[in-house]
């Protein structure tokens, strides 16, 4: 009978296959860790204590399956279910976008624009798996916010996420953009599909396995930003403030869109690989 391989073979198995792929978004090492732990119902810290332990045969085959999968290039956030956003635990399947780390400079720029000492009305359109909503209620506790999603399927992974971490203060309403709010809001917030339908960018990556619809608007890449500025004018209260994520060649369109409809204070802002990436506006009062 063929011995059982340790948790170091298996670890060393698992990071060899997945550097033959030669992904430059991927970390080996720390995925296999992520997914053997995964499959042990342990810590990462539990493969090191335990390196030389011989592998439970039903965890080494689960292991092996999953290690596949990410060859494939399976996101990683879909095979754990769970993806890290602002220091919340949020869980995530093929429903939702995957929350990137890039999207903390929206809720940063948005926070800063939000006062701690008074109670607010903030909406995020397009909400996904809840991220963003969720990361300006841990915030801001006061604040009443509302989170919008076209996906019925989207809206249950983000109501489970609110649920999960206990943040009560978010409403959630499934509809277009901006319409099911009622109300005047201090921000309204938004991360919306962006890519054009036939760029290339969509088949590369993790995106291959994301949700088109959230991913793009089809052929004219700036509908949904002129659908959310649309409904944001109306429902925003004066000097109230439209923030939105966008593609690092978008910054220019963004705010030639808000400053002909005008729009004040209108700016574009640089995640940390000095990108494009947040343009904002602020409501005349």
């Amino acid at each position: 009978m063929t011995a059982s391989p340790t948790l170091r073979q298996l670890l060393h198995d698992g990071r060899q296959a997945l550097e033959a792929v030669n992904n430059p978004a991927a970390a080996p090492r720390f995925e296999a860790e992520l997914l053997l732990a995964r499959c042990l119902g342990q810590g990462r810290s539990y493969l090191f204590a335990h390196a030389d332990d011989p592998a439970p045969e039903s965890a080494a085959d689960t292991f092996r399956e999953l290690i596949d999968r990410r060859v494939e290039g399976e996101p990683i956030a879909y095979m754990t279910g769970e993806q890290e956003f602002w220091s919340l635990p949020l869980k995530v399947n093929p429903a939702v976008l995957i929350p990137r780390p890039e999207t903390e400079l929206l809720v940063e720029l948005a926070l800063e624009r939000l006062p701690l000492d008074r109670t607010l009305r903030v909406a995020d359109i397009g909400t996904g798996s809840g991220a963003i909503a969720l990361a300006i209620a841990s915030e801001r506790p006061q604040a009443e916010v509302h989170a919008v999603d076209l996906s019925p399927e989207a809206l249950d992974v983000a109501r489970d996420n609110a649920e999960h971490l206990g943040l009560s203060t978010v409403t959630f309403h499934c509809g277009s953009w901006c319409e099911p709010l009622d109300g005047d809001f201090d921000a309204v917030i938004s991360n919306p599909p962006y890519v054009r339908s036939d760029d290339a960018y969509l088949e590369t990556g993790d995106l291959r396995f994301e949700p088109r619809v959230a991913l793009t608007p089809g052929d004219d890449e700036l509908l949904a930003f002129r659908s959310i500025a649309r409904g944001a004018e109306e429902r925003l209260r004066p000097g109230g403030w439209l923030l939105f994520e966008h593609g690092f060649d978008q910054g220019e369109a963004v705010r030639k869109l808000l400053e002909e409809r005008g729009w004040e204070a209108v700016a574009t802002l640089q995640d940390l690989a000095h990108k494009d990436r947040v343009t904002l506006g602020r409501k005349p009062a």
